[in-house]
């Protein structure tokens, strides 16, 4: 495989090993627009912060942190940039775990130029692809029939079907729309599913505003021209540009940085972009779905959202109901999940009983569906229902298994109860607490600052 040969690709080497630091850079930087070297953790990170790098060299041995273990950090912290992990010592499960931790691949030392070479080609080529593979996955809009749309909704819930309504409705329009519900309701489904029925003939890209730094929220976007700030060595162009004739998907609409949404605000209202460090603007046509599992409303009476994009993105709002609200649809939804999951992991599906519906049916799903995927992936892997999560959510209760929640509590209450007891459960394991509710350490992390700044 003949390696991709790109100027405008930052990569960051990082080993302790000065004769391994000086083989790669000389080896890469003829090949790839930026090559940086550091010796330890706390020097990559200081790099990371003055530059985007596209994909990280990272030696597993290294002093304090293993390679490995930095990996970790990164990932909870929602970082994605793609990571080789290198190592001299042959160990397969620190390769598994390596690769089950985000490594895009694993290289054993000694190796040779032509190796890591075909190696970040790899990543690269993966990582392209999964930038563009919203114009491959999405490339036949529109609905089937009547009844049988590319993107099924499970369940009877009459709020579901209300929603299903509303998004063969307002999908043929060209107007944008707000998607409000909590972490894990598929909110993101209901985008693709009114991308493919609006017959746009661009692809669906979907853009998450909270996992992406601050500073280079803007370049992502819009692009960048070469020389635009430090490490853009060429020109490259935004996730705007490959949604030109599709649709923009704003993920946590409600995390985007107040500068940013002064330039999204422009945009919808002159349907252009200009791409960072230039003084030309390039036309669009982009239709806006945007989603938030914060009220709007409240962001904007305190002031970290613009009153008036809020207003121009609410044109049309649909709210995508809690799993608690609609429990009758957890066997259904369950069902479907079990057979989807045991088609994909190659292993024979798990017979839920009867107990275990019931299970299922009072857990108060804060994770909602996208929770209730992961514990029936687990059930598969395990043989079992974990009950152990269950037993958690009922740690106080009033002696028959429920939960106890006073009439006067507001969702907060509740949302900030069961958070801090599941974190209790875990004695403070964050990562672990994130896994078992569903959501991302981030998010955790943010839910503690709000209760109390003075958390973390």
């Amino acid at each position: 495989m003949k390696p991709t040969v790109l100027m405008d690709v930052a990569i960051l080497i990082l080993d302790d090993e000065p004769g391994m630091r000086n083989f790669l850079q000389r080896v890469l930087q003829k090949e790839y627009g930026l090559v940086e070297v550091a010796a330890d953790i706390a020097e990559a990170e200081q790099l990371r912060q003055r530059c985007h790098f596209d994909l990280m060299i990272v030696d597993n041995r290294l002093p304090g942190l293993s390679g490995s273990e930095w990996l970790q950090q990164l990932r909870e912290q929602d970082h994605d940039t793609d990571v080789i992990l290198i190592t001299g010592y042959a160990d397969m499960d620190v390769a598994i775990r390596a690769l089950r931790g985000g490594a895009c691949d694993f290289i054993l030392k000694p190796f040779r130029a032509e190796e890591i070479k075909q190696s970040i080609s790899r990543c690269l080529e993966q990582r392209n692809k999964a930038r563009d593979v919203f114009a491959a996955r999405y490339n036949d809009p529109g609905i089937s029939s009547e009844d049988h749309s590319p993107i099924t909704f499970i369940g009877e819930n009459p709020e579901i079907k209300q929603l299903v309504q509303l998004v063969r409705r307002i999908a043929p329009t060209q107007s944008t729309v707000l998607i409000q519900g909590e972490t894990g309701t598929g909110k993101e489904l209901v985008a693709q599913a009114i991308h493919e029925q609006s017959g746009r003939n661009g692809p669906f890209v979907p853009v998450n505003c909270g996992s992406i730094a601050p500073d280079l929220l803007e370049s992502e976007m819009f692009g960048h021209t070469k020389g635009a700030f430090t490490g853009a060595h060429s020109a490259r162009q935004g996730l705007c540009y490959f949604a030109d004739k599709g649709t923009l998907f704003l993920d946590e609409i409600g995390e985007m940085p107040l500068s940013m949404q002064a330039k999204l605000l422009r945009m919808l209202e002159t349907h252009s972009i200009r791409p960072v460090g230039s003084e030309r603007e390039i036309q669009v046509d982009c239709r806006i779905v945007a989603a938030t599992n914060h009220k709007l409303e409240d962001l904007v009476k305190t002031r970290d959202f613009r009153e008036d994009l809020f207003y121009r993105l609410n044109v049309l709002t649909l709210e995508v109901p809690a799993l608690r609200n609609r429990t009758s649809d957890i066997p259904l939804l369950a069902k479907y999940f079990i057979h989807k999951l045991a088609n994909e992991l190659n292993i024979p599906a798990y017979p839920l009983s009867h107990q275990d519906i019931n299970q299922l049916q009072t857990y108060s799903w804060p994770g909602n569906v996208r929770e209730l995927r992961n514990v029936l992936e687990r059930t598969l892997l395990l043989g079992q229902l974990p009950t152990e999560m269950f037993a958690a959510a009922n740690q106080s209760d009033n002696g028959d298994g429920k939960l106890v929640v006073p009439t006067g509590w507001t969702m907060r209450d509740v949302e900030q109860r069961y958070m801090l007891d599941m974190l209790k459960f875990v004695k403070g394991n964050k990562s672990e607490a994130a896994r078992r509710l569903g959501v991302s350490r981030k998010t955790i992390e943010r839910k503690l600052h709000e209760w109390d700044p003075e958390s973390i």
